[in-house]
């Protein structure tokens, strides 16, 4: 599993990381995590706002921090 967390570096796209890595953790799943700062990267894989959620090339959330238990079920129905 592939999991980018997209964002400037704000303190909201380091929260959304640090959610990421700890859900992952927890759920003891395999993923390679991603964080992107790059503009450009961002933008051309059409996300309109950060902090965004990319898994599996498949944006899952934008624009907003999700909650834990949000990223857990996301990861768990991409399984």
């Amino acid at each position: 599993m592939e999991i980018k967390v997209l964002g400037s570096g704000c303190s909201n796209c380091k929260k959304l990381l640090q959610i990421v890595e700890d859900t992952v953790k927890a759920l003891d799943v395999k993923a390679n995590i991603i964080y992107v700062t790059d503009m450009i990267e961002i933008a051309n894989t059409g996300l309109l706002r950060t902090p965004g959620l990319i898994i599996n090339d498949k944006i899952v959330s934008y624009g907003r921090v999700p909650s834990s238990e949000e990223v857990k079920t996301i990861i768990q129905n991409i399984k």
